[in-house]
């Protein structure tokens, strides 16, 4: 551009010199006719040209050097052309009106979409997103969700409906027979208790010192006394020993008239606790008790410190992002593509964000534009300008001085005819 400038000032410089050499060579012959019509000429045009060559260098500085009032327009008028062309800019071309007009023809999800289908199968995305999933996982706070968690599982066990729990338990009991369980247990428990050499001789024992101590007059004393004569340790025990082992063997018998009274007796205890106020307010409080006597602080951080680190393991996981990331983002940008409600509000989402975003940033183009042309020096400035239109203004001079010779015969043509 800078050659084609220069190449168009020698042509402007070369025009005006032509008419120059004209006028002073058509001087000898000026007394012939068209000595006079050519010298006219030829003076027109170096007028013409000299004219304009002042006016095109006036814009951006002072012919010759000597401060002629009026010249050196650009310059001078810095401030007030900067203005203009800010507020040109603003006002004229790119008003609020014509950039938000401009971006309502534009569908930002039909760009959007495929772009983001086809970025998601990329290695910057995928080593992009499990960073930021590491960063998430990483900035969990664990001494803050401590005290939440905590809070809230004695605010959940304190709101627990024992009552419905307590009748539930009750149910499951009855459904899964863990009564008789029990009562079986605890027959096997007497069993293996009483078939125990120790228990019999205990037994014998604690039997021989209840007879001894026992005191009665007359027949009945004569009667111990003789009894006691008849029987030792050993016996009674075995006795005794026998007796509890019948009574449990009978108690094992399912249609056992005993065993079954017992358990009713069980089963009908077990349902009233379902309507004992008493007993559920007693066991409201117990549980009340024990939960403000928790103290799970330590655990529920050892838990979640353990959860953290696995997480974050899993994250790093050879195929993470192909096997659960990648997925979830195809299934959903196709719901979303399937959905037109809301990629309406999607699309008029942005827009309506980037209708504010202009609104907010609109005078930034002007005030972007002002600040890049003062950052240039009037040198550099007048030099863009003569590069960029240099070349039609210097066409102003040529065409001045082609102009001006044709108009000077004309003249002369006329004079010297009237």
């Amino acid at each position: 551009m800078l050659k084609r400038s220069n190449n168009s000032q020698y042509l402007a410089t070369i025009s005006l010199a032509i008419m120059a050499f004209g006028f002073v060579g058509t001087m000898p012959i000026q007394d012939s006719l068209w000595g006079i019509i050519l010298q006219g000429g030829f003076e027109a045009g170096l007028v013409g040209g000299l004219a304009d060559w002042f006016a095109v260098t006036a814009l951006f500085r002072h012919p010759l050097g000597i401060p002629i009032p009026h010249t050196a327009l650009l310059p001078k008028n810095r401030t007030k052309i900067t203005k203009k062309i800010t507020s040109m800019l603003e006002n004229d071309w790119l008003t609020k009106e014509s950039i938000k007009e401009k971006i309502s023809t534009v569908q930002f999800t039909q760009v959007l979409l495929p772009l983001i289908e086809k970025e998601v199968h990329s290695e910057a995305v995928k080593n992009t997103s499990i960073r930021l999933i590491q960063r998430a996982i990483q900035s969990i706070n664990l001494n803050q969700l401590v005290p939440l968690i905590e809070q809230e599982l004695k605010k959940q066990l304190q709101a627990l409906d024992l009552k419905s729990v307590l009748s539930k338990a009750v149910d499951q009991i009855s459904e899964r027979r863990y009564d008789e369980k029990a009562l079986d247990y605890l027959l096997d428990e007497i069993d293996q208790w009483a078939n125990q050499d120790s228990t019999k001789n205990r037994l014998g024992k604690m039997a021989v010192d209840a007879i001894e101590n026992i005191k009665a007059d007359g027949i009945m004393q004569f009667a111990l006394k003789s009894f006691s004569s008849l029987v030792n340790e050993e016996k009674l025990g075995n006795i005794i020993q026998s007796l509890i082992q019948k009574g449990v063997s009978s108690f094992r018998e399912p249609s056992n008239q005993n065993r079954l009274t017992l358990l009713w007796n069980i089963q009908t205890k077990l349902q009233s606790l379902k309507t004992d106020e008493k007993f559920i307010g007693e066991l409201n409080g117990w549980i009340t008790e024990l939960v403000n006597e928790w103290q799970p602080e330590n655990k529920i951080l050892e838990f979640l410190t353990n959860l953290k680190q696995k997480a974050l393991d899993f994250v790093l996981l050879p195929g993470f992002y192909d096997n659960y990331i990648l997925p979830f983002l195809i299934n959903s940008l196709s719901h979303l593509k399937n959905d037109s409600d809301k990629l309406n509000q999607i699309e008029n989402w942005l827009q309506m964000q980037s209708y504010k975003l202009v609104e907010k940033n609109h005078s930034k183009i002007g005030t972007l534009v002002e600040e890049n042309l003062d950052k240039l020096d009037d040198k550099t400035l007048i030099e863009m300008l003569e590069t960029s239109i240099g070349k039609d203004l210097q066409w102003i001079r040529v065409n001045g001085a082609i102009c001006g010779f044709f108009i000077g015969l004309v003249l002369v043509g006329i004079r010297t005819l009237f």
